[in-house]
């Protein structure tokens, strides 16, 4: 449909004259005909009755006035929306975290930012690292915070995007506590039972981690995978009501590693080491964009 076949059909229902209306849209009265014609073609229903004179809107052509209208009112309210969305682009940050550091890590490292750095509005995508990444990818937003580890690369370490490392975690293995204070699935060399395992799923960032890092030692021990997430914050709750050992970061589990609650369980090699990393786009972004990586990497240099 072209948007001006609603100019058209205004000014038809306005004049109810072909000749008129017409001459108001400065074209021939029988190219007008035809583009009046070819709205209602594309409807699928006449709008007007052409066996009065003056022609006579039907009840749908009464109905579609509105419609006209409002979608023209609409049409003319896009650029000033597109310029509006372009402006808040230039000055909103746009980030993407991972679910676990959107609630653990992002908003005490933004609090240690503000005395130095002056930070405006921020726009932040909490998901899955896969996600995150995708979006990235697509340039959908500037920065992305996540998980890494140094041996275990991710889509954006092989497509090579900047990053700079914020901070520290570890993965902990951890279970539930009994009432005496011992893990509740106690895992050592003389465990006998197979471990059960409250497991991460194929497109989890953390699970590429843990499963790069530790699979081979994992698939030489008896393991029944008893739940699979994408998420540690869905894996921790099943953890506390005992359901059996999951590798979660150490930054979700602090108050819970205090109290007792919680018990790491397996050999040290089970812990794995973490960096909070903060990516890039490749491509040069706005000036605000730029000036917030500029600090950030000054204040971790």
């Amino acid at each position: 449909m072209n948007i001006s076949w609603l100019e058209d059909f205004l000014a038809l229902a306005s004049t109810k004259n072909f000749s008129r209306a017409a001459d108001s849209r400065h074209m021939t009265q029988p190219a007008f005909g035809r583009r009046i014609r070819a709205l209602e073609e594309w409807l699928g229903t006449e709008l007007f009755d052409r066996s009065t004179q003056p022609v006579a809107l039907t009840e749908t052509g009464e109905w579609f006035i509105k419609v006209a209208r409002d979608t023209l009112a609409q049409v003319m309210r896009l650029p000033a929306e597109a310029q509006a969305i372009e402006a808040s682009w230039s000055t909103t940050l746009q980030f993407a975290a991972t679910h676990t550091l959107s609630f653990t890590f992002m908003p005490n490292w933004l609090r240690s930012l503000e005395p130095r750095l002056s930070i405006g509005a921020i726009q932040c995508v909490s998901d899955m690292l896969q996600r995150c990444e995708s979006l990235m990818l697509q340039g959908k937003v500037q920065f992305v915070l996540s998980h890494a580890h140094p041996h275990v690369q991710g889509q954006l370490d092989a497509a090579g995007y900047p990053s700079i490392q914020l901070g520290d975690d570890t993965l902990l293995p951890v279970s539930l506590s009994d009432d005496t204070g011992l893990a509740l699935h106690h895992v050592d060399e003389t465990t006998q039972e197979p471990i059960q395992l409250l497991d991460y799923s194929a497109e989890s960032g953390i699970g590429r981690i843990l499963h790069k890092t530790l699979g081979q030692e994992l698939d030489g021990i008896s393991i029944q995978r008893v739940f699979t997430a994408h998420l540690a914050s869905v894996l921790k709750p099943m953890v506390l009501s005992g359901r059996g050992v999951a590798w979660l970061p150490q930054s979700l589990i602090t108050d819970e590693l205090a109290s007792g609650r919680l018990k790491p369980v397996g050999p040290e090699t089970w812990r794995i080491p973490l960096q909070v990393r903060l990516y890039r786009d490749r491509t040069k972004v706005n000036r605000t964009a730029e000036m917030f990586w500029e600090a950030v990497s000054g204040s971790e240099s």
